[in-house]
């Protein structure tokens, strides 16, 4: 299976892109901001900020994409897009 992906999302909030995956010669165009990040930021007690990347989860598909490919389509995203942290944008 060949998979090819273009993101445009960007820093500070990378997770606020759209999402194109070809899958076999088919495009699919995500909707956007459909990935979610597997990351966090916490705050310490002087509000200092302690970041953990995290890998992409993509939470809303095309409509009729097909099941047996979502796998393999996270697994180039999480290979190409840079790890997010959910907290970019503080």
């Amino acid at each position: 299976m060949a998979i090819e992906i273009v993101y445009d999302g960007s820093f500070p909030n990378l997770c606020r892109g759209t999402l194109l995956a070809e899958v076999d010669g088919k495009l699919w165009e995500f909707p956007r901001h459909s990935l979610r990040s597997g990351g966090y930021v916490l705050f310490d007690d002087d509000w200092g900020e302690h970041i953990s990347c995290g890998k992409w989860e993509v939470e809303e598909w095309p409509e009729g994409f097909p099941e047996e490919h979502k796998a393999a389509v996270e697994a180039v995203v999480n290979e190409e897009v840079p790890c997010g942290c959910c907290g970019g944008c503080v």
